[in-house]
C-alpha cells in the first residue's frame, strides 16, 4: 500500500520528466551547495555571516564583539565558513578581514537572513 506521499499508481508524464531531467543539477553542483548550506546550518556561522552581510568586512575581533563569542570560538566558525566558500578574507596589516563571497550573499539572501 502506498504512503502518503507516493502515487498509488504509475503515472509518468514521459516528455516532462525527461526535459527536466536533461536540465537537472549535477551531482557536483548539488554537493557544491549543499556544502555552503552546512555552513550557515550552524547558529553562530549564521549570525556571524548576517554580521559579515551588514558590515561588508570585519576582522575577527569586530565579530567576537558583535557575536558575543569568543575570539577563539569565531576564528573557528569564520574558518568552516571559507572553507565551505561561504566566506572570503584578507590580511590587512596584522588583521584578517572577513567578507562574504557572492555564493554567500545568495544563500544568506534564500534563507531571509540578510541584514
Amino acid at each position: 500500500m502506498p504512503g502518503p506521499d507516493t502515487c498509488e499508481l504509475l503515472c509518468l508524464d514521459l516528455p516532462k520528466a525527461e526535459a527536466v531531467r536533461e536540465r537537472r543539477m549535477s551531482v557536483e553542483r548539488a554537493t557544491e551547495l549543499s556544502e555552503h548550506a552546512k555552513a550557515l546550518a550552524d547558529p553562530t556561522r549564521l549570525m556571524l555571516a548576517a554580521s559579515l552581510a551588514d558590515a561588508d568586512e570585519l576582522c575577527v575581533c569586530d565579530l567576537s564583539w558583535i557575536a558575543g563569542r569568543s575570539e577563539t570560538l569565531v576564528s573557528h566558525h569564520v574558518r568552516a565558513l571559507r572553507a565551505a566558500g561561504v566566506a572570503q578574507s584578507r590580511r590587512e596589516g596584522k588583521m584578517v578581514m572577513y567578507s562574504l563571497t557572492p555564493a554567500g550573499e545568495a544563500l544568506l539572501g534564500t534563507l531571509g537572513a540578510a541584514a
